[in-house]
């Protein structure tokens, strides 16, 4: 008869996320991971599979956790440049819960030109939060607060390779003058535009 398991999944999942996103892939080892995780180096690998499979399951939990912020903290009332200054703002101020940075971004960075399985799940995650700024957009320019001269393509991937920019400065410990400096200009964008048509 088989034992139940003797420790919360998802819990534990959430403690490998916190050291892969500390340290890289690379820099964990199984042992760090067995040590953080508070399970045994056989309950890890019937339960989450290799170190590989691991981290890729960590990288889906990001998402989803990282998703569900975003779709709690944006609300119907909230202006196009409100709502897209939010998803800034979740990128970047931390509460110190977890590591600074993007797990997705330092993933980008570390594994991208060599792991292909990896590479597709990163570039899948960023085409998501590319198409939420996209949909974002539409409902801009469907209220009038983005112009429709905008390509909304080319604009959601403009505004998305900022934010890519925005968490790797936080890494590098960017103060939040800097940042806050980063996100207007990248939002001025749409103010000027704004300007221009009323």
């Amino acid at each position: 008869m088989a034992r139940s398991k003797e420790f919360n999944e998802e819990e534990a999942l959430d403690k490998a996320m916190e050291i892969f996103w500390k340290q890289g892939y690379e820099k964990t080892s199984v042992q760090d991971l067995v040590d953080q995780m508070g399970i045994h180096r056989r309950s890890l690998y019937d339960t989450f599979g290799d170190k590989h499979s691991l981290f890729v399951q960590t990288l889906e939990r990001y998402e989803s956790l990282i998703t569900s912020q975003i779709k709690k903290q944006i609300t119907e009332d909230m202006t196009t440049v409100e709502s897209i200054r939010k998803i800034f703002e979740l990128a970047i101020y931390s509460d110190n819960t977890y590591p600074k940075g993007c797990l997705l971004v330092n993933t980008a960075v570390e594994l991208s030109l060599l792991d292909d399985e990896v590479s597709q799940r990163i570039k899948a995650a960023f085409k998501q939060t590319e198409k939420l700024i996209a949909d974002l957009l539409r409902k801009g320019q469907a209220k009038g607060e983005v112009a429709s001269s905008f390509d909304i393509s080319e604009l959601s991937r403009y505004i998305h390779n900022a934010l890519i920019g925005v968490r790797v400065s936080v890494k590098m410990a960017a103060n939040q003058k800097e940042l806050d400096a980063t996100i207007d200009m990248t939002l001025s964008i749409l103010k000027n535009d704004q300007s221009k048509q009323s």
